[in-house]
């Protein structure tokens, strides 16, 4: 049986879109960016913002409202028709303090199909933490446990091919790939049986 390692964010939820649309529209109103403009991620450069002011707003968002996010609909969909046919882990990005809030939210969600939470701390000015994996790619290769990545960000994606993973790249403006989670979760039922 093969592992699937899913990435949390813009993947089994809609994190940016949230946060644009319920926090930084609404208290940025003359930002006219919308969500198919974040071409890059993170997207401060697109809303002309220091990079501190954009954690930690998205840090605020995750902590305040992270546990009240919804699944994406079609990983949801996804897990309930195929989920039984592969084991599944989460190997997401995520400063320490808002892992243990992805965590939960994964099992609240996913917890029927996941079995395994992994992150690699996103790097914030006030945590001092043992660098043990800078990278998705290097946490992949200390691993060695998984057969297909699921992830939106090209990096994560390039790194799990250099170890031989079969990948998903999902589609987000950032990373201009075509098509939709939909029908990147059919590529990725073709890849699993």
């Amino acid at each position: 049986m093969k592992t699937i390692v899913w990435d949390v964010d813009d993947v089994l939820n809609n994190l940016m879109r949230e946060w644009l649309d319920r926090v930084w529209i609404p208290q940025h109103p003359d930002c006219k960016v919308t969500y198919e403009q974040i071409r890059e991620n993170p997207p401060h450069q697109v809303l002309n913002i220091p990079m501190a002011e954009y954690l930690a707003s998205i840090d605020a968002f995750r902590s305040a409202a992270g546990s009240e996010l919804s699944a994406a609909p079609a990983a949801m969909d996804w897990f309930r028709t195929h989920g039984h046919k592969a084991r599944h882990a989460v190997l997401t990005a995520v400063p320490l303090r808002a892992a243990s809030i992805w965590a939960g939210w994964v099992i609240k969600h996913f917890g029927q199909w996941v079995r395994s939470f992994n992150f690699v701390p996103s790097f914030r000015e006030a945590e001092s933490l043992p660098s043990y994996d800078h990278t998705k790619g290097e946490f992949l290769k200390w691993w060695s446990a998984g057969h297909v990545l699921v992830d939106d960000n090209v990096a994560s994606i390039e790194g799990a091919k250099a170890l031989g993973l079969a990948t998903v790249l999902v589609p987000q403006p950032w990373n201009r790939a075509s098509g939709s989670l939909k029908s990147s979760l059919e590529e990725l039922t073709l890849l699993i049986q």
